[in-house]
């Protein structure tokens, strides 16, 4: 059965929605996405419109693996088989879809890649490796820096803003720094961690689906690092995401960076699963 590709957000969900769902901590990016875009609308992050789909295998019309792409943002993708993903690809090429890169697990999307190569001949470059984590037990950190929490509102946009682009920087992530700040702020998404009423780090939270929130992006400015302020943000939205009513919390680091994975680890997450982010390059670009 081939891919079924389309700009449904409503289609996309009644189908691919119970797959989803079935594994709300492992497919935490198409699902909070899915829900930021049912919010917020079809231009959330960025004037072009998203693409949904989702692949059927014979005989039923379950769908078995599910896409979603979000410019200028990767495609992201569920588990699929490695066939399932090079047919993906080729659905995507015949569309003439311009495809900066893919997010999913490391088998898929290596399978992606590859097959996006050979049909468009662009360039793959591995922009990342990232640990997904899921919260078992919170334990505080320790040592317990000075300091306390609180959500953040209106009055801190724009520190929020200049500390969002400035993770981005670190991070070479893309998109709009001002749309995620405000969107965030919408629903108190937002942890600073205050030393002594100064923010020195924040973390935020995702919308709450499907029982899951994800904690991120962590971020704590160079001047303040090496203190315990991130791991105390992290603790204090991780509490937060309890609180609300969420039965998983779950979170992403890069697994270049030892300390944030021990850190993590600390606090009492627990690795799940570890996925892959490639980019794609035109030739001469």
């Amino acid at each position: 059965m081939p891919w079924v590709l389309s700009d449904s957000l409503p289609d996309y969900s009644a189908t691919a929605d119970g797959l989803l769902r079935a594994n709300a901590v492992r497919n935490t990016i198409l699902l909070n996405v899915a829900e930021t875009l049912r919010v917020r609308g079809p231009v959330a992050f960025g004037p072009d419109h998203p693409l949904f789909g989702w692949w059927l295998p014979s005989g039923t019309s379950v769908a078995g693996a599910a896409f979603l792409h979000t410019p200028p943002y990767p495609v992201a993708l569920t588990s699929m088989a490695a066939e399932t993903a090079a047919e993906l690809a080729q659905a995507l090429a015949r569309r003439s879809r311009a495809v900066p890169g893919v997010n999913a697990d490391l088998p898929v999307a290596s399978a992606f890649g590859a097959a996006w190569h050979e049909l468009t001949g662009d360039t793959v470059e591995e922009t990342m490796r990232s640990r997904l984590y899921q919260l078992g037990e919170l334990q505080p950190p320790e040592p317990f820096p000075p300091g306390q929490a609180r959500v953040a509102g209106p009055g801190d946009r724009s520190l929020l803003i200049a500390w969002t682009q400035a993770f981005g920087q670190e991070a070479h992530t893309v998109g709009d720094s001002t749309a995620l700040v405000d969107d965030r702020l919408s629903f108190r998404g937002y942890t600073l961690w205050e030393q002594p009423g100064q923010p020195v780090s924040v973390a935020g939270l995702s919308r709450q689906v499907a029982g899951q929130v994800r904690v991120g992006p962590v971020y704590t400015p160079r001047e303040h690092r090496g203190r315990g302020y991130g791991g105390a943000a992290t603790w204090a939205a991780s509490q937060a995401a309890l609180a609300a009513g969420a039965g998983q919390v779950v979170l992403f680091t890069d697994l270049a960076n030892p300390t944030s994975n021990a850190l993590y680890q600390r606090l009492g997450y627990q690795p799940v699963a570890d996925r892959l982010i490639l980019a794609f390059r035109k030739k001469g670009g």
